[in-house]
């Protein structure tokens, strides 16, 4: 009698564990893209605590798609750790980089408190991310994980000058104006992507802002950083804002009088842009 066959894995995307000829197997898994998340996932030592901080369900989405476990995930701007919580998580080793000393080292004692069983290597370092001189200290960190460059590169930098995070020269919360703010981003995707493996990807976590009446498009700004750094476009997904209840009844009234008095939308979504890094040219 014959052993039954094993299901045999489709051969056309090799960057994750998810199998796309079991489509089905996934429902959790979000490939559409309209990103409805929904309330702030609160798994292990994950904190809201720190104004701008991403939801974990953005890098926990990007690491499935994106890479398999025991692969390195680099976070640029890792704030108060959500993408390493999300890597040992998911048995992903990773690479965060933070410039403010304080936010650093909290983000290194959340982190140990989120459950690893996979032991995945978690690793915070104090550095400037948008300085060319950067990238020689975090490619070293990454051989030291086990890896010459990042499978996954994840970028969720300050959104300009909406929220000042601290008063650090090269934070980009401080740039003076949009140009330097777009001048400084630019440094941090040229080392995200000479950081990335070839045919690999780079999720961008980004918002628009208003300024002077004016709506100012700095998702689509950023954008054209990355495209112009080499990176080939593969997605734009719009993700809900949820409310907060604390803008509930007499702020959130006055809010709906401004949008309708003075013609503006109220800010609801936000992008997760999703680029890829050409392959390598085969030589001849």
């Amino acid at each position: 009698m014959k052993a039954p066959r094993r299901p045999r894995r489709h051969p056309s995307f090799e960057f994750t564990d998810i199998d796309p000829a079991r489509f089905r197997d996934y429902p959790e898994v979000i490939v559409e893209s309209l990103w409805i998340l929904g309330k702030r996932d609160s798994y292990g030592p994950h904190s809201a605590e720190y104004w701008g901080n991403f939801v974990p369900q953005i890098p926990h989405q990007l690491m499935r798609r994106y890479t398999k476990p025991g692969e390195t995930v680099l976070d640029l701007f890792s704030g108060l750790g959500t993408t390493l919580i999300e890597c040992r998580r998911l048995g992903r080793n990773g690479l965060g980089v933070e410039i403010n000393t304080k936010v650093a080292a909290r983000s290194r004692a959340l982190i140990r408190e989120a459950p690893n069983p996979r032991r995945a290597r978690t690793r915070v370092v104090v550095a400037n991310s948008c300085e060319a001189k950067a990238r020689g200290r975090l490619q070293g960190e990454l051989r030291a994980m086990g890896s010459e460059a990042a499978d996954l590169v994840i970028l969720h930098p300050p959104y300009f000058d909406i929220i000042r995070f601290g008063a650090a020269k090269g934070d980009l919360s401080n740039a003076p104006d949009l140009p330097a703010f777009l001048k400084n981003f630019r440094g941090a995707v040229e080392n995200a992507a000479a950081l990335l493996k070839p045919g690999r990807f780079l999720g961008l976590v980004i918002g628009d802002k208003y300024a002077a009446g004016e709506w100012v498009p700095l998702g689509f700004e950023c954008m054209d950083v990355c495209r112009g750094a080499g990176l080939t476009l593969k997605a734009i997904n719009v993700k809900d804002i949820q409310g907060n209840e604390r803008g509930k009844g007499k702020a959130e009234n006055l809010w709906r009088f401004r949008a309708l008095s003075q013609g503006f939308y109220l800010f609801k979504h936000e992008y997760v842009m999703v680029f890829q890094k050409p392959e390598a040219p085969k030589a001849t």
